[in-house]
């Protein structure tokens, strides 16, 4: 049965080679989207910005002809004034023309206020502009180099795909069937050694027995805490694969 796990491991480091690809993928299209969305955010400040400036030039504007209004009211009360021939009626007259002074000049002060506003308004919308350009042209080489990469993610995970499809036609149906439940639940490696008489995959003790089961070989072992399966690293079940190649590997690291 062990023998029927020597695709299977090779499978699997295929697997996670691809589940890493992915979670990169994931991360670079992620960052594709902050990207978007800082730009669509500097489009909406610029077309608030844009619309705030638009709605104080309609103020001054309304607030312009109101100034414009009052001058001719008091323009039409000098004329008055100097027809009538009372003196009552003169000093109503006055006393009109004074308040619409003032009201002029209030007009006039708050026409003042708000132009001061929209010219600080103008320059905001000025460095808001010049930040979208700026944003736009290094968002737009950042998008470049991204969708770059994921396009060498995408065909790095074509290949590996193309390796495991033929990786699998060999591999035992059955255990393979159980290999793919295991990985679609865990999203990580399903088939561990067991070290120290430790499981490797959830690092808990295992038992005598248990070990004993797993280096026979017979059957496949899973385990009784997380249900990975089990392999003993010393069987030539495995030599050969992608696993016994990292053995080795550490090994000749420790000495």
């Amino acid at each position: 049965m062990q023998q029927h796990l020597r695709p299977i491991l090779d499978i699997q480091e295929l697997d996670m080679k691809m589940l890493r690809l992915m979670r990169v993928k994931k991360e670079r299209l992620k960052e594709l989207s902050q990207i978007e969305t800082l730009r669509k955010e500097l489009h909406q400040q610029l077309a608030d910005k844009e619309q705030e400036i638009a709605e104080l030039g309609k103020t001054i504007q309304s607030f312009e002809q109101k100034i414009q209004d009052v001058t001719t009211k008091i323009k039409k009360l000098e004329t008055q004034q100097n027809s009538v021939k009372k003196v009552d009626e003169f000093n109503a007259l006055t006393q009109e023309m004074t308040q619409a002074e003032r009201e002029k000049i209030a007009l006039e002060q708050k026409v003042s206020d708000l132009v001061d506003k929209k010219n600080s308004e103008d320059e905001i919308f000025e460095k808001i502009k010049e930040s979208l350009k700026s944003s736009e042209i290094s968002s737009d080489n950042l998008a470049k180099e991204i969708e770059s990469s994921i396009k060498l993610i995408n065909d790095e995970g074509s290949q590996l795909k193309s390796e495991r499809d033929a990786l699998a036609k060999k591999a035992d149906p059955e255990t393979l069937q159980i290999y793919e439940r295991l990985l679609r639940n865990k999203k990580d490696r399903v088939i561990v050694p067991i070290e120290n008489r430790t499981c490797s995959g959830c690092h808990i003790v295992l038992t005598a027995q248990h070990e004993n089961l797993v280096r026979k070989g017979e059957n496949l072992v899973f385990c009784e805490h997380c249900s990975r399966i089990h392999f003993w690293q010393e069987s030539e079940a495995v030599e050969g694969t992608a696993v016994a190649t990292k053995r080795r590997r550490r090994r000749m690291a420790s000495t």
